[in-house]
């Protein structure tokens, strides 16, 4: 019971800082800037190096590498993707685009490679006293072959989607 309110407590606190800060941060003109951080977007858990490059002030490309080389359940995965930003608001950037995973994943022996196809909406925004770290969330739907096909729905916070430092 503790260890539960303490995780409600801290997700409430973490929460409320996001909301309040935010009303106080500005979007970035991301054009012709790089992007390196972490996102764990895939059907398998692996948390992976990402990488955002706009080489327009609309239009981002996306990419990442996740590798766990664990005896016995090693997993690997490469993504690729597009970003479109539809419309910018004081602190947040809204955007669309699509991703294309190649997957692959061992466990106990048993390998099975596939890929990943996922189309998404989401946003991107920016604390005060942070403006170069990008905090993103999106959602949509995707589907998968790594053992079988898998239809799902995707939801990803921050602490799945990712955040990018840009610089």
């Amino acid at each position: 019971m503790i260890k539960k309110f303490g995780f409600w407590l801290l997700l409430g606190f973490v929460g409320g800082t996001i909301v309040l800060a935010s009303g106080l941060s500005d979007a970035k003109e991301l054009s012709r800037r790089l992007g390196v951080g972490f996102s764990n977007e895939y059907s398998i858990n692996l948390p992976s190096i990402a990488a955002v490059y706009y080489p327009a002030s609309n239009l981002g490309v996306t990419g990442a590498l996740g590798i766990d080389t664990q005896n016995q359940n090693s997993s690997f995965a490469f993504q690729g993707g597009l970003r479109k930003i539809l419309f910018t608001e004081d602190n947040m950037n809204f955007h669309m685009g699509g991703l294309l995973s190649l997957l692959s994943q061992s466990l106990a022996g048993s390998t099975n490679s596939g890929f990943e196809i996922g189309a998404v909406v989401g946003g991107e925004f920016f604390l005060p006293g942070l403006e170069n770290l990008g905090l993103s969330f999106d959602t949509g739907v995707g589907v998968s072959n790594l053992s079988s096909v898998r239809f799902r729905t995707l939801g990803n916070s921050f602490l799945n989607a990712g955040m990018i430092f840009y610089f």
